[in-house]
């Protein structure tokens, strides 16, 4: 191909001249041209590796998703607010807005935001303490912390209920101090935290890891304490997968049922979980009551979720300035 001063020159593939893999030479001279030309080369190449992708084009991986996406959650979703649209306003506030329903919204919420707290605070000391040190069993520990993951739901309430009971290993000596753990408003806290935690260490655990400890020694060298360290160095870069494991936290324990029912009591207004009260009213043939109540619950979590994906971008955004 012809060049400036009528000179020709050719295109070396990016396999096969280094450093500058789009160098344009000239033929005449066996010298770089001082313009670039690349994308006649590179057109191609793409060309080349969109057809031997071993992935299947656009288009039909594209569908897949919505598809999948669609059967498995829109779809659901969307049935739970068809149901709830048959029903009259004055209908639909007697079911959502009731004293008992108001009741086990506030225990929800207001318990699983507890505990995601609790597992944010001690589940970043977890991950720090796994990743950090050594000591023996390790191995052992950390693969406890996927417990929860594992455990079925009822198990771990049976549990928890035996344990933090009048006369378990811990509620014993709870008791002693006028502390009521099991089938009390405690006992849901303590449910929501034990199945909460590992999102967060495991969200946590991998920044940890990639963090290299000549930050810190940097830091104190240049005269910072341990808590100017933690605050300036360590933690911009935990924030955002410390939201992230907050916000996994939170909505599981928002749906959780199997682990609360056991040690909770399930005492209408005083220890009873929106999802309990739900199953309630499928048990009693009420599914115009049971479907709006999972609405109202279904939006509300959506909220919430959309407001901490909303500040882990920010953070993301503030940190990467």
């Amino acid at each position: 191909m012809k060049g400036r001063n009528n000179e020709l020159v050719f295109y070396c593939a990016p396999f096969f001249v280094q450093p500058n893999p789009y160098e344009i030479i000239s033929i005449n001279t066996q010298k770089p041209l001082t313009y670039c030309r690349f994308a006649v080369i590179l057109f191609p190449l793409m060309r080349i590796a969109r057809e031997h992708s071993p992935l299947p084009g656009f288009r039909l991986t594209l569908g897949y998703s919505v598809f999948y996406l669609s059967l498995i959650v829109l779809i659901p979703l969307g049935a739970a607010f068809l149901k709830t649209a048959g029903m009259t306003w004055g209908a639909f506030v007697e079911a959502v807005a009731s004293p008992r329903v108001m009741a086990s919204y506030r225990l929800t919420f207001g318990a699983s935001l507890i505990a995601a707290v609790i597992n944010s605070v001690f589940g970043l000391v977890v991950a720090w303490v796994l990743v950090r040190y050594r000591f023996p069993f390790k191995r052992v520990i950390d693969a406890f912390v996927d417990l929860p993951f594992a455990l079925p739901t009822a198990v771990a309430g049976i549990a928890l209920a035996a344990i933090y009971s009048k006369n378990g290993w811990i509620g014993h000596y709870l008791e002693m101090v006028g502390i009521k753990a099991a089938f009390s408003r405690l006992g849901v806290v303590i449910a929501l935290t034990f199945i909460g935690l590992p999102f967060v260490v495991r969200t946590v655990q991998p920044v940890l890891e990639a963090l290299e400890p000549e930050l810190e020694e940097a830091a104190a060298s240049l005269g910072a304490n341990r808590w100017q360290t933690f605050r300036r160095v360590l933690l911009p870069p935990l924030y955002p997968s410390l939201l992230t494991g907050f916000a996994l936290a939170f909505a599981r324990a928002l749906g959780e049922y199997g682990s609360v029912v056991f040690i909770s009591g399930n005492m209408p207004m005083r220890t009873e979980i929106t999802p309990l009260l739900i199953i309630t009213k499928l048990e009693q043939y009420d599914y115009n009551g049971a479907t709006a109540i999972a609405v109202v619950m279904l939006v509300f979590s959506f909220a919430l979720l959309l407001g901490i994906n909303l500040l882990q971008k920010w953070s993301l955004k503030e940190w990467s300035a």
